[in-house]
């Protein structure tokens, strides 16, 4: 190499110089054909022609060349070995053909994912939000009977790891912190599919002095914020393909009671399903939900008392929780509410929650004390928002599996 060697440079960055620039790369052989190298990288590849070495460099080798950009190709490369497999290249099942097949689509996602976390952060520190960091390993998990939680081994007293980061938030909230939100990874057994992974993101939020309605405007505006970040022309209008045709995420988003939709898209009262709740969800998951959110989100609101969970009910209505789901191309993307801040309110519908998992065989995990206590302690009128990142980052993307906007999805570990 030469003594003024120049700064090594992304493929992508090579491109943008001028023909007979001087320029130095690493990257990887992806293929030799009539002694010319195609080096890839993470942002693309690029030809070098006229390599001056002893011998070529084996297929899959990591190299770093300096030589002449000529506008289309490298020539005159002189090469230097960093790495060289000590197996056959590529591996069929190996991560490199798994992100670099179909023209290097997954790893262009994963850069996607870097600009979409860092667009979520810039959105919520505008907004005068704190970023918090919670404990993984949590005393109960949390009671929902439709979700089973991971155990953890080792710890001095039970631990499970969490379901939601929601019950340490919420001591946050009652700790003095009004606007709060967080970025984790969060651990559900048994799930699976092309929206489903046992470990996925979550970004939780929470907003003080504050209710449902608020958190939908941020819901709104944060989604709308991280599509023009992944935009390269900021003024291309808001519009991802769904999978039946486009979907426009320009806010505001409509407001849908659920007793509407089912009788909208089901012809039923959902109110005579409630008796039989998987009743409810099978016609609300047949009949319902493939109709919402197809050309526009929408967010499910009113939702029945009995399935309030963490939200308060609505004033004056007790019939319904101040609760909501945004759902976008038929699936749901986030589960929000205004929170339930009565302690006694919420220590009854644990207790319940804990003698339903019981009857149905379910594993039962302890009441959070600490939690319970925040709640005695006093939290502030609230609105909180959980929203799943690697769905968010499929409907910008356009893609239908939550494999291929993760990193190392569960099947391949």
């Amino acid at each position: 190499m030469s003594a003024t060697q120049p700064p090594r440079d992304a493929i992508e960055s090579v491109r943008r110089y001028p023909a007979t620039t001087t320029v130095t790369f690493t990257g990887r052989v992806a293929s030799v054909l009539d002694g010319a190298l195609l080096v890839q990288d993470a942002t693309g590849g690029l030809w070098v022609d006229g390599a001056d070495t002893d011998a070529t460099p084996p297929l899959g080798a990591w190299i770093e060349v300096e030589g002449i950009w000529d506008g289309s190709r490298v020539r005159d490369g002189l090469l230097t070995v960093l790495n060289a497999p000590t197996a056959p290249f590529p591996n069929r099942a190996g991560d490199w053909r798994w992100l670099t097949e179909q023209g290097g689509r997954r790893l262009r996602n994963l850069q996607a994912r870097a600009q979409m976390m860092r667009a979520v952060r810039s959105y919520f520190d505008g907004q005068d939000f704190v970023e918090v960091e919670t404990p993984l390993a949590v005393p109960s998990p949390g009671l929902d009977t439709h979700l089973d939680a991971f155990g953890v081994d080792g710890s001095r007293a039970p631990r499970w790891l969490i379901t939601s980061p929601e019950y340490q938030m919420k001591r946050l909230l009652a700790g003095g912190l009004q606007r709060i939100y967080q970025t984790c990874r969060c651990f559900r057994r048994d799930e699976a599919g092309a929206l489903h992974q046992p470990e996925f993101s979550m970004l939780e939020w929470y907003r003080g002095c504050a209710g449902a309605e608020d958190v939908m405007a941020d819901t709104e505006q944060l989604v709308a914020h991280v599509a023009r970040v992944l935009r390269r022309d900021a003024s291309e209008p808001l519009v991802v393909q769904g999978r039946k045709g486009p979907i426009d995420l320009t806010p505001p988003w409509p407001r849908l009671r659920i007793a509407d939709a089912f009788q909208r898209h089901a012809g039923v009262d959902a109110y005579t399903l409630l008796a039989d709740e998987t009743r409810f969800f099978e016609v609300y998951a047949t009949q319902v939900e493939p109709h919402l959110g197809r050309d526009k989100p929408v967010f499910l609101t009113h939702w029945p008392a009995s399935m309030a969970s963490l939200a308060r009910l609505c004033d004056g209505d007790p019939a319904h929780a101040e609760r909501f789901e945004a759902i976008v191309d038929a699936g749901e993307l986030c589960n929000g509410f205004g929170e339930l801040v009565d302690a006694n309110e919420q220590e009854r519908r644990l207790l319940r929650d804990q003698e339903t998992r019981r009857a149905l065989g379910l594993p039962v995990y302890p009441l959070d004390a600490r939690f319970l206590d925040a709640l005695r302690e006093g939290l502030p009128p609230s609105g909180g928002n959980a929203l799943g990142l690697d769905r968010l980052l499929m409907l910008l993307l356009g893609e239908a599996h939550i494999d291929d906007v993760c990193a190392i999805p569960h099947d391949r570990l």
